[in-house]
């Protein structure tokens, strides 16, 4: 089995990455996504890859890598679809709402007046996210409607469009954490408290994290997320809400996890590799042969 790993830097996870391939002798190219280049009418080395792990930190690289590669037939771990459902809240929201899995109260407008009418009738405070980022960038606590208005202001003329698709949640009471769990296919393999005297508890932002019990029903309603969406490799950061129990508020393709295993001891770079595995035996058995390598290494741009 050949392995592609599109990565944008090494960083913690990627070596514990690289370490598992090693240890199960597995044959793996690192592929620096400002490197790659995609030829569509000659895929080239890329057809010798059985299953490519996206690890790229840009989501656009990354979401558009795996399209071109699913579109080829390569599977990615995870798959462009999931990408593209968990690296937007608005499309992660809906995929929750038709599944039937508990979440915080959302409502979406386009415009600023209609978000401040849609922001007192849900009443204050409310949460202001961009419908796409990461590591709790751009997330605003809105108070009162004097902070209201001068945050949709400024998201109004920013330019980009996303920021004028204002995506608007319930602030949940949360015991000064939330939950982030580690789903691989259909198992809730670990998760951690991440702690913070601040509303926003991201590790990144300086939460503290200490090891969470799987219980059966956390297990649950993160497995039935985590299908929601798709499936795969996922992160899921869950809200306790002190009357409706625990709420899905965020998923995570593409996660970060160097502080959960040495909090918790679970081998989660582990569990990628096996799935990856599986993944890239899937196809290979779909096939019907043994997959073929070429003669030469693919070089880190992998052109056709």
């Amino acid at each position: 089995m050949k392995i592609g790993v599109l990565l944008s830097r090494v960083r913690v996870e990627e070596k514990w990455l690289f370490e598992a391939l090693e240890k199960r002798g597995l044959e793996y190219d690192k592929i620096d996504d400002r490197e790659a280049k995609f030829n569509f009418d000659a895929p080239g080395g890329w057809l010798a890859y059985d299953v490519v792990l996206e690890r790229s930190i840009s989501f656009g690289r990354g979401l558009y890598a795996t399209q071109v590669l699913n579109a080829w037939g390569v599977p990615t771990v995870n798959m462009a679809s999931v990408a593209a459902t968990c690296g937007d809240k608005l499309a992660t929201t809906a995929a929750l709402m038709r599944a039937n899995v508990p979440q915080p109260n959302v409502r979406v407008a386009f415009t600023a007046e209609s978000a401040l009418a849609a922001i007192e009738e849900m009443g204050y405070p409310v949460v202001l996210k961009p419908v796409v980022g990461s590591w709790g960038r751009m997330v605003s606590r809105i108070n009162d409607r004097d902070a209201a208005e001068a945050i949709l202001e400024h998201r109004e003329v920013l330019g980009n469009y996303q920021h004028q698709i204002f995506y608007i949640q319930e602030l949940i009471r949360k015991p000064g954490r939330d939950i982030r769990a580690f789903v691989v296919g259909d198992e809730t393999i670990c998760a951690i408290y991440r702690t913070s005297e601040h509303w926003i508890t991201n590790t990144a932002r300086g939460g503290k994290g200490s090891t969470c019990p799987v219980t059966p029903e956390l297990n649950k309603v993160c497995v039935e997320a985590a299908n929601a969406v798709g499936g795969g490799v996922l992160a899921v950061d869950v809200l306790e809400d002190p009357n409706r129990g625990l709420l899905i508020n965020e998923i995570n393709h593409t996660m970060e996890f160097h502080t959960t295993v040495p909090t918790t001891g679970v081998d989660i770079p582990g569990y990628i590799v096996e799935y990856t595995m599986k993944v890239g035996q899937e196809k290979s058995e779909a096939r019907g042969q043994k997959p073929e390598v070429g003669s030469q290494r693919p070089a880190a741009g992998v052109a056709g």
